[in-house]
């Protein structure tokens, strides 16, 4: 299995909603696997949909095929900043009519500032890849910079022990003991995992990582 190890610097602020409060939209220190996947350009979505309903299974399970897996992606170093932004009315040519009421038209962001930095990884088990310095991301698809370090993973017995990255838990069949579950759409990711199962082991930077075998695209 090759396995690589991706850094992640913002140089853009990057807002997508994972919780709204009222009119505070906040952008959470967690990046899902099937975004950046899109972003990666592993996957593609036509840029024009008649119908706005994704299509994950369809655009994402031909990568089961070929053996490439992407992680959500953990935040190792978060800041953030807050936007303030005006509804628009999409109501061309009526009469405008004074409101019975004092209604706010904003609302804020509470975005990822630049500089954040973001740790996940790519695996490939059947060919070498040439992946992206630079992507996009997020609703104002903010501009993103990426570094990678490439390692060869060996398999490791079954034993119980803790995931290094956040994972998808509709990607994993291990079984899973103890975890911080991340709520976010459009399926809820876990991290700090303790679970029992084989492992891909490999080096980087003399810390030890591990990841459970037999991660793949799965769909609820």
């Amino acid at each position: 299995m090759i396995v690589y190890t991706g850094r992640l610097i913002l140089h853009e602020s990057l807002y997508f909603a994972t919780r709204e409060i009222g009119r505070l939209y906040e952008t959470g220190r967690y990046l899902h696997n099937y975004a950046l996947t899109y972003a990666l350009g592993l996957a593609v979505a036509p840029y024009f949909n008649a119908e706005q309903v994704p299509r994950y299974a369809e655009q994402l399970a031909p990568l089961n095929e070929r053996g490439i897996y992407v992680t959500p992606a953990r935040g190792v170093k978060v800041e953030y900043t807050l936007a303030t932004f005006k509804y628009a009315n999409n109501a061309y040519h009526v009469e405008m009519e004074k409101g019975s009421r004092n209604t706010p038209s904003f609302g804020r962001a509470k975005e990822l500032a630049v500089g954040s930095e973001f740790a996940f990884a790519v695996l490939s088990a059947r060919e070498p890849l040439q992946l992206p310095h630079w992507i996009r991301l997020g609703l104002w698809r903010s501009k993103a910079a990426l570094t990678w370090e490439m390692a060869e993973a060996k398999l490791d017995q079954a034993r119980q022990a803790r995931a290094s990255l956040p994972l998808n838990p509709l990607d994993t069949d291990g079984d899973l003991l103890a975890f911080d579950l991340i709520s976010m759409p459009p399926s809820s990711l876990v991290d700090h995992v303790l679970m029992r199962a084989d492992w891909w082991t490999w080096e980087r930077g003399g810390e030890k990582c591990q990841l459970p075998v037999r991660l793949k695209y799965a769909f609820a």
